[in-house]
């Protein structure tokens, strides 16, 4: 099972961002925080985030498509 599959089990096709925080283990207010800064991974989860009226939400596949290649991991030798 991909990570993609056990996300969309668990959370179907959209995380919420308490959800995301979860997924992350963050606290949401500290996700939301870090969300605003100005760096690589932030700018990478941005952008699978959406706006349905008043609510964010993320798109699962492109979290899962980030999470899977490591590219949030930034280089730790």
């Amino acid at each position: 099972m991909t990570i993609e599959d056990s996300l969309l089990d668990r959370f179907g096709p959209l995380l919420s961002l308490p959800q995301l925080a979860t997924v992350l283990d963050r606290s949401p207010e500290g996700l939301r925080i870090s969300l605003r800064s100005n760096n690589y991974w932030a700018t990478e989860i941005n952008q699978a985030r959406l706006r349905i009226g008043r609510r964010v939400y993320f798109r699962t596949s492109q979290i899962a498509e980030l999470l899977d290649s490591n590219q949030l991991c930034g280089d730790r030798g």
